[in-house]
Order: structure tokens, then sequence, then C-alpha cells
């Protein structure tokens, strides 16, 4: 088997107090991303697939896109619409083979892909997905902030015999988005 590289992103910003999730055509909706989160999902398909030139060092532009399937226990859309724009940039389809809840079932499908994947997902389950994938609760942090939609993490591998490496990339897309990475230890009051 190839290389491989698998790609992690949060879905982008959510409803928070009085800010309301909105839909594409501007109704409210719980399950949506709010007008910053569109705002990132537009600027992370230029950011993935850029006009000229390759993504970000350690980045590719991926070839396979994920995210979680809604489900009548997690009915959010996010995960879906933040990669909607890169979706339809590229011309690839959004695969939803699994919903929020059944990450081990989601990294095996993962650890099979041959070419680079980006997987849009919730934050709280990600290192999950990265856990299963590694065998191991060490390669990644355990908490991905709950305040941080600007990062990605990405995995690599030379062949699927060899282990994965780990790195994270900062966004850096929109006012606000912090260079520094997603520490391996955090605080409870960093992780709201």
């Amino acid at each position: 088997m190839p290389a491989q590289k698998l790609m992690f992103i949060r879905h982008a910003e959510k409803p928070s107090g009085s800010t309301q999730g909105v839909t594409l055509q501007g109704a409210v909706n719980a399950e949506e991303l709010i007008v910053l989160g569109w705002q990132r999902a537009g600027a992370l398909a230029r950011f993935f697939a850029p006009l000229s030139g390759s993504p970000a060092a350690g980045l590719l532009t991926p070839q396979a896109l994920f995210a979680s399937e809604v489900a009548h226990h997690s009915e959010s859309l996010r995960p879906q619409h933040t990669i909607l724009p890169l979706s339809q940039l590229t011309g690839l389809t959004i695969q939803t083979p699994e919903p929020k809840g059944k990450e081990k079932d989601l990294a095996k499908i993962l650890e099979t892909q041959t070419v680079p994947t980006l997987t849009a997902w919730e934050h709280q389950d990600i290192p999950t997905i990265i856990n299963h994938l590694a065998k191991n609760k060490t390669l990644c942090p355990q908490t991905w902030i709950g305040t941080r939609f600007d990062m990605v993490w990405v995995l690599d591998r030379p062949d699927a015999g060899s282990p994965w490496t780990f790195s994270q990339v900062p966004q850096m897309l929109l006012a606000g988005d912090s260079p520094d990475p997603i520490p391996f230890q955090t605080t409870a009051a960093a992780t709201a």
C-alpha cells in the first residue's frame, strides 16, 4: 500500500448563546453552522484546493472526503456542511458511512484509504478516531479544545505496515485563528 495521509478537521463554528445556526438559504436551524462557520467552510475550500500551488506544508488536496452521517442521536449537519464548499469545488462526493458514535468503524474505513483523505467530525470524537487508527492513546491530544475550530490534525505513514505520525497544521483563515497547536494536556476549563 502506498503512503497514506489522513487529515481531520472539526466542523466549523456552531450556535452558541444568542448566535443561531442558519441554512444556506438563511433559515434558522440549530443543527447548522453559524454565519462565521459558513465563512470558514468557504475558506477551507481554497485552503485545501488552492488556485495555484499546493496547500499549506504538511497537507495535500484531498481526494476523498468523509463526514459524520446524520442519525437520530446526532442530527448535526455541521460536519457535512463544513466541507460542502470543498466538495462542490473539487467534485468529490462527501462520504457519510458512519454516524457519530461509530468512530471505531470509521477508523477501519479510513485505514484502507490510499489517497489523501479529509474527515470532518465533531471535535470531541476526533481523538477517538485517531486512537483506533494508532491503536494507542498517546499519538494525539486526547481533548480537542471546544473553542478551537482552526486546526488540522494530520496522520501520515509511508506504508500500511508502518506506524502513524501525527502533526498539526494551523488554518489561519479567519480573524482570531491561532497558530498554536492544541496542547497534549488541557485543563477542564479549556475544553468547554
